[in-house]
């Protein structure tokens, strides 16, 4: 079977003076019988190339399937009368939201059966769900597409009955006034951008519903919340640099909203409520990695702020947590998280102890002012997801819940994890966490999987997973880039790795991969690279510049053609992308992310074997973007590696929904790895 040959059609991009032809333009045609055609054709030689690790594909699903619990279930948690609870049945894909009144041991009450909702459907995804103050009605959310646009229902609790009230166009989320009888809720324009909250009376059609807050600056979005003291509710109009929040009280839903702080060129806030004032995390100051100040709610702006926690150059503050007696931040220092607990009696304060070299450490659902139980959640590359309750008054630790991982095959023991610095072209020292079996020996025949992401301010911390034991159990080292573009190394790794740095962000994998393969961990011959939407523009950009470094590449809903879709304000979230990426209608900025943009820097040259995936509904990263990059590598690439693209027609930007279907995809990247690992 020859792979596939995409038509060409000249069509000419230009601004700035500068002329590009991007022959494959015509597949944003979305209805196209042509463009179906071409992605049909496409999984056709995927299925063709891989046919010969179908049984492999099959046993690293059942593999990785055979070690999550089929009839697992949160840890409950207690709020308002209720315990809450998300389970799953043996058989089933989805979720069952399920609560029981003031005990455990009192009968189960089912909010939400998901797998009944989803029956028929190819694509399936709950939004979000949220009960009324009086624990009567349940609002919820479903999307069956994969857009990411949602529509809201209302069910009775006590009866079952579902209200005709349907809101369409929304982000998923609602947010119950005091009163039970209004919710707020936000809308998405044609671009997908969540800009305006809405106010809705149960019982009334949609179209009656009020537009409370209409957010016109194509850079902002907006999201509506209420605090955890449930007396006020926020609706929150952010950048990626900027912050503006107002309030009402939660029991009247006609108050007029008050300003904490208006708008302020780079100025970032988010807000929290206990008794007399509000606890703000801010920037405020030239606090670069943030710092916690307090205010009286009748005086919420900036001339009132005092420092509350103050700003330390070398600790990013990434949250916190309020109770009566105890304030608990989390904080990141040289990487890694640390839970602080301040005790408000006295002022003290002290960490809680964690030793593995790499690891994760956050704070859980903690509901409750009044107690001094805090819940707390870590986890590590070697040791499965874990909830802690801690006491801080008697500093005593109790697990409730451990990640079971079936099979019996799972000893912690046998894997071991690292953290090692690599040093970048610039100077700057990179850290690198790595896991592997005991029994893996690091030489240049071992083969390696690093991934990457670097953008957002997102940080991949080191986190256990039971599928990739899949990959560990089969001799593979797994390692994560803790490349700029993240927060790992505090709040100027982050700004250092993106706009006109953002060619750090490439620098530094490229530099980690290569002191890897000096370090004798792994050679050229046996590297593989993997990374997912802004990761998969990171593995777009690593294979340009430097190919021979790797045998393979997975790159998962890649952003690749950044100037083409960086210049179209059409496409859902492009214009809230400026202070990420630039705005290319500036010419400087036009001209770098050129000079990167893996679409627009292909060569007739050799790339590495290289596995694309996306989903055709994807709200995210348009599925044209991979469609585009797979046909021009295609057509200038000139090794006889393989390229092979792989589009989900039923689904968006998160993959298949249900709880298994999204092994398969993972069981395709794995056999695709361990095929060319030869």
């Amino acid at each position: 079977m020859n792979a596939p040959q995409a038509k060409k059609t000249d069509k000419f991009l230009e601004i700035h003076n500068d002329k590009r032809n991007d022959p494959y333009f015509w597949m944003n045609e979305r209805e196209n019988p042509e463009v179906i055609k071409y992605l049909e054709e496409e999984n056709a030689y995927t299925d063709f190339i891989m046919r010969d690790t179908e049984d492999l594909q099959n046993d690293l699903y059942e593999e990785m399937k055979s070690r999550y619990k089929k009839d697992d279930e949160s840890l409950p948690y207690f709020f308002n009368s209720y315990w809450y609870i998300v389970r799953y049945e043996a058989g089933k894909e989805y979720p069952i939201f399920s609560r029981k009144f003031q005990s455990l041991d009192n009968e189960e009450e089912i909010l939400l059966d998901v797998n009944i909702l989803a029956e028929g459907e190819a694509f399936f995804e709950t939004g979000s769900i949220s009960v009324s103050i009086n624990n009567d009605i349940l609002a919820y959310s479903t999307d069956n597409v994969g857009r990411r646009i949602y529509k809201i229902f209302f069910r009775n609790i006590k009866t079952g009955e579902i209200y005709s009230d349907v809101i369409e166009n929304t982000t998923g989320k609602a947010v119950w006034a005091n009163d039970n009888q209004h919710v707020f809720y936000i809308r998405k324009d044609e671009s997908l951008r969540a800009f305006q909250i809405y106010r809705h009376k149960l019982g009334t059609d949609s179209s009656e519903d009020v537009l409370i807050f209409h957010e016109e600056d194509e850079t902002f979005d907006v999201s509506v919340f209420k605090t955890k003291s449930l007396e006020y509710i926020f609706i929150a109009a952010s950048s990626t640099n900027e912050d503006e929040m107002r309030f009402i009280p939660a029991n009247n839903v006609f108050a007029d909203w008050t300003i904490v702080q208006p708008r302020t060129d780079d100025l970032e806030y988010s807000v929290e409520h206990y008794e007399d004032d509000f606890y703000i995390i801010t920037n405020a100051d030239n606090a670069t990695n943030f710092k916690i100040v307090k205010t009286k709610v009748d005086k919420p702006s900036m001339e009132h702020w005092q420092d509350f926690i103050p700003h330390r150059e070398n600790v990013l503050l990434e949250g916190f947590e309020i109770f009566k007696n105890y304030f608990v931040v989390e904080e990141r220092e040289k990487g890694l998280l640390q839970i602080n607990i301040i005790d408000n009696q006295n002022n003290n304060s002290y960490y809680l102890p964690f030793s593995d070299p790499t690891y994760t450490a956050y704070i859980g659902i903690n509901m409750e002012f009044d107690t001094d139980i805090l819940r707390f959640g870590y986890t590590s590359l070697t040791k499965p997801s874990s909830t802690f309750e801690y006491n801080m008054k008697e500093k005593t630790t109790v697990l409730l819940k451990q990640q079971e991982v079936l099979g019996g095959k799972f000893f912690a023991e046998n894997y071991i994890s690292e953290r090692i610095w690599a040093t970048a072209r610039d100077g700057k020292e990179v850290a690198i966490s790595l896991v592997y079996h005991k029994d893996a020996k690091k030489s240049v025949n071992t083969p390696l999987l690093l991934y990457g992401y670097g953008s957002y301010g997102h940080t991949v911390d080191a986190t256990f997973s039971s599928v990739r034991l899949s990959l560990l159990d089969r001799g593979f080292i797994y390692a994560i880039a803790h490349i700029r573009g993240g927060e790992y190394l505090g709040r100027e790794w982050y700004e250092d790795g993106k706009m006109l740095q953002k060619k750090n962000t490439f620098f530094d994998f490229i530099d980690a991969a290569k002191y890897l393969i000096s370090k004798n961990y792994t050679s050229p011959k046996h590297l593989y690279a993997m990374g997912g939407s802004a990761g998969g523009l990171l593995m777009g950009a690593v294979m340009n510049y430097n190919p021979e470094l790797f045998n393979g590449i997975v790159a998962q809903v890649p952003f690749v053609d950044v100037v083409t879709t960086m210049l179209d304000e059409t496409i859902p979230l492009t214009t809230g992308e400026y202070d990420e990426w630039g705005n290319p209608n500036e010419k400087e900025y036009y001209d770098y992310m050129k000079s990167y943009s893996p679409y627009d820097n292909i060569e007739a040259k050799d790339y590495p074997n290289i596995l694309i995936t996306t989903g055709f509904h994807d709200s995210q990263v348009q599925y044209w973007e991979p469609a585009k990059w797979t046909a021009k590598l295609r057509d200038l690439k000139t090794d006889n590696n393989i390229l092979i693209f792989k589009t989900d027609m039923s689904s968006g930007h998160g993959g298949a929904s249900g709880r298994f279907e999204s092994l398969k995809e993972i069981a395709l990247e794995y056999a695709f790895l361990l095929k060319i690992d030869q």
